[in-house]
């Protein structure tokens, strides 16, 4: 019985070192995640994450995402789920030249609300199968604003579109 104990004691001990690390960790992601978005009297700094890639919070009608900021894309796009999700109609079908080849989206109109201020409304969007949870914010909006890049920071001014 004494056996069982201690080895209930140890494990016990190994489980909650465990999880304060876990709890750590998380709290540390949290604080790097908001250290990358600044956003101050329409002056925005986006720092580049540990994917290598800039990613802007916000909302497409009104649900919450973090877009992917991608520079070779034309377009904004978001997935066929997302679209289905928030009910947008298809307003035909498009065929797009990316990365991974050619694919076939839908057009929809959606609402785009970055934050920061940058608001894009009734956005032509085209929502692709198969792009995952994060939608791409592409040069239909960022080509916009006046930015720049340097030293892992996007540095983008919105003053201007209030």
């Amino acid at each position: 019985m004494q056996e069982l104990s201690r080895s209930l004691k140890i494990t016990t001990v190994w489980l909650l070192l465990g999880l304060v690390l876990f709890l750590g960790v998380q709290a540390w992601q949290h604080r790097q995640a908001q250290a990358r978005f600044q956003a101050e009297g329409g002056l925005i700094e986006i720092r580049r994450g540990p994917d290598g890639h800039y990613h802007w919070p916000g909302r497409v009608n009104g649900r919450a995402v973090d877009f992917l900021i991608d520079t070779g894309a034309t377009g904004t796009a978001i997935s066929a789920d997302l679209a289905r999700e928030l009910d947008l109609a298809s307003e035909g079908t498009v065929r797009s030249a990316t990365a991974a080849g050619v694919v076939t989206g839908q057009v929809v109109r959606a609402d785009v609300q970055l934050d920061g201020g940058v608001r894009a409304e009734r956005l032509r969007v085209v929502a692709l199968a198969g792009l995952g949870e994060r939608p791409l914010l592409g040069m239909d909006v960022l080509g916009r604003l006046p930015w720049s890049q340097a030293d892992g920071v996007l540095r983008i001014d919105a003053r201007g579109l209030r």
